[in-house]
Formats: C-alpha cells, sequence, structure tokens
C-alpha cells in the first residue's frame, strides 16, 4: 500500500531527504516530487507483477500523479479486495479510462524512468564492489584471528563478531547482485515498452505517432536538399461488408493482408504506417506525386488481382480492394495540410467509384 500513500515505503520521503539541500527551492521540491512519482510507479508495477507496458505506464502515470483522481480511488478499491491488482484486471481498466495522458506524457515518464533506473544501477553497482572489497578485507582478518595458536577470550569473541559481519556483508552483497539483476529487467521492459508504443500490434506496422515522428524528419531533410516529398492516404474499400459476413478476426486478417501487399514497395525512400482502422499512410520520399501515384497504383493493381480466401471457413471474401489520395508535402503550407489534402484526394476516390488512386491539387 506504500503506493498508494497509507504507509512509508521504498521511494518514500525518507529515502529522498538528501536530494532536497538545506533551503532548496521550488525546482529543488519539484525535483523531488519527480523522483517519488517514479519510485510510486516503480513499486507499483514491481509489487503487483505487471507488465512494463506502454499502457500501463499511462494508467499508473495517471493514477499516482493526481492528474486522474477517479482512476487512483479504482485502484485503491481494488487493492483491498481477495483478488488485489492483476494485469487482466488493469487491462480491462484500460479499455474503460478516457483519461490517461498523451503519448507526450507517455515519453517524458519512460525517459525519467530510464535515467532513475541508470541512477540506480550505477549507485548499485558502486556499493556492491565497495562492499565485496570491504568483505574481502574483512575475511582475510577473520582468517588471521582464527590462526592465531592463543587467542584470548577478547580476540576470540572479535573473531566471532567479525565472522557474524562477514555473513552480513556476504547477504548485503548478494541482494544488492538481485537488485541490479531487476534493474537491468526492468530497463530491458522499458526499451520493449518505448518499441510497442511505435509499432501497430496487428500488423507490425509503424503506427500513427511513429509515422508522424517520420514525417517530421523527413520533411526537414528533403527542405534542406530541395527533394519531393509525398505522402498518401489508402483506405480498404467496403470494410464494413468484410466484417459484417466474414467477423472481426477475419477482417483482421484482410488488414494484415493489404499492410503486407503495402510493405513490399517499402524501403528506405517508401515508408508505410497504419493510421487506424482499415487506414494506412505513406511517405514516398525522392517521388513526385505522379511517381508516387504510379507506385501505389501497382499496389492496388496486383491486390485488385487477387482472390481471397477466409481460411476458417473456406469461404471467398471476393475481390478485395483499396483507394488512394496522394499529396506533394511542398504543396502546402505545412505537412499536417498536405496530409488533409491527400485525406481529400482519397475522399474523392471512394466518391469517384473506389478501387483507384487520386493525386491532390494544390491550386
Amino acid at each position: 500500500m506504500g503506493w498508494l500513500g497509507l504507509r512509508q515505503k521504498r521511494g518514500g520521503p525518507a529515502e529522498h531527504e538528501h536530494m532536497l539541500p538545506d533551503g532548496g527551492g521550488p525546482r529543488d521540491l519539484l525535483r523531488l516530487a519527480r523522483h517519488q512519482l517514479i519510485g510510486t510507479i516503480m513499486a507499483f508495477l514491481v509489487d503487483n507483477d505487471l507488465e512494463v507496458s506502454a499502457t500501463n505506464l499511462l494508467l499508473a502515470h495517471g493514477a499516482f500523479s493526481g492528474s486522474n483522481p477517479h482512476l487512483a480511488r479504482q485502484i485503491a478499491s481494488r487493492s483491498l479486495t481477495p483478488g488485489g491488482i492483476t494485469q487482466k484486471w488493469l487491462n480491462e481498466l484500460s479499455e474503460q479510462d478516457s483519461g490517461q495522458p498523451d503519448r507526450a506524457d507517455l515519453d517524458r515518464l519512460i525517459t525519467r524512468l530510464e535515467t532513475n533506473l541508470e541512477s540506480f544501477h550505477t549507485h548499485t553497482k558502486e556499493a556492491r564492489t565497495v562492499t565485496s572489497d570491504y568483505g574481502t578485507e574483512l575475511e582475510q582478518h577473520v582468517s588471521d584471528l582464527e590462526q592465531l595458536e592463543k587467542t584470548g577470550r577478547i580476540v576470540s569473541s572479535l573473531a566471532d563478531l567479525a565472522k557474524v559481519m562477514l555473513d552480513r556483508t556476504r547477504r548485503a552483497e548478494d541482494d544488492m547482485r538481485k537488485s541490479e539483476e531487476e534493474a537491468k529487467a526492468l530497463r530491458r521492459s522499458l526499451a520493449r515498452a518505448k518499441r510497442d508504443a511505435e509499432v501497430d500490434f496487428l500488423t507490425g506496422l509503424p503506427n500513427r505517432r511513429a509515422f508522424e515522428v517520420l514525417l517530421d524528419r523527413h520533411y526537414r531533410e528533403a527542405r534542406e536538399k530541395c527533394e519531393p516529398l509525398t505522402v498518401a492516404f489508402c483506405d480498404i474499400d467496403e470494410f464494413k461488408r468484410v466484417n459484417d459476413l466474414h467477423g472481426h478476426e477475419a477482417g483482421d486478417r484482410v488488414i494484415k493482408a493489404i499492410a503486407d501487399t503495402l510493405a513490399r514497395i517499402s524501403n528506405d525512400q517508401c515508408h508505410v504506417a497504419r493510421h487506424g482502422g482499415e487506414e494506412f499512410v505513406m511517405l514516398f520520399c525522392g517521388l513526385t506525386p505522379g511517381q508516387a501515384a504510379q507506385k501505389l497504383d501497382n499496389a492496388r493493381e496486383t491486390l485488385a488481382d487477387r482472390r481471397l480466401i477466409n481460411r476458417k471457413t473456406d469461404e471467398p471474401f471476393g475481390q478485395i480492394t483499396f483507394s488512394g489520395g496522394v499529396a506533394d508535402v511542398f504543396g502546402y503550407a505545412d505537412t499536417r495540410a498536405a496530409l488533409k489534402a491527400a485525406d481529400e484526394a482519397l475522399y474523392r476516390a471512394k466518391s469517384g467509384g473506389r478501387n483507384r488512386v487520386e493525386i491532390a491539387d494544390p491550386a
């Protein structure tokens, strides 16, 4: 219950008093509060054997930072039940909760956790080295005392005391080694959480968030080199019919099939990401809108010629197609405007009969 503030536990104020110098100002207080928040979140995840995932970090941050009091009350109530807090319950809670901080909050949270883990690992390793050296020296003293042929009562007592101290030193060294291993495991979990936050789980493609970062970087590079840059939106035609006739599981397989088709034309100059639902977004570096549209149209024809079958029922899906909209990034004020233009071109392709690619006109 320490992470609920009902009793002092790891990461509590007592452990961080050394971080706040005498007469510390507001910046010192803020730094202390941040360290305590990170410690609380880490304790919550470890004590309840929870995954260090993007979703769990967002939930924990909302509950313990004070930004989501309702979520904090839910977690507090659940912790008092016999079942306690489990990953399954937390997954169900994440589907219901809409008050989580945005991805920027997650990035800042992960960065702080990484910084704290790095500091913890460094200090623990140094302390273990010092403890190990001290134990080795103490062990030699014990050996010297035991080898004395005529030891008085005082020397014998000192030898016994030294043995106890040596035993405790070795145990402390083992505990520190375990703490190092736990810190390493948490760092690996954080690395996985960062990757998961940028990858679409169903298709394995980059997600919308990762694509926006990629677009910003290539936009700056293309502008400096005066090279063309094109964006495109793709949307599966009549996807609702697939879900209604074959079910959502079959619909997921169709999404993966189209993701694979688009991924085949991707390379260092062509990037594809899942934008959400049945919609994909693409970035063509060094290609004009006409060249990008031709490349996308070839992928469209390849997919349209295939006849997909629902392997679970052996029923054919029929012809699966997608529509696309393409826009010149530098034909608009910024990347956001270019994406909007590509989306409008996609809508025109849908309205014009589907299974086609339209190019946006900046004029």
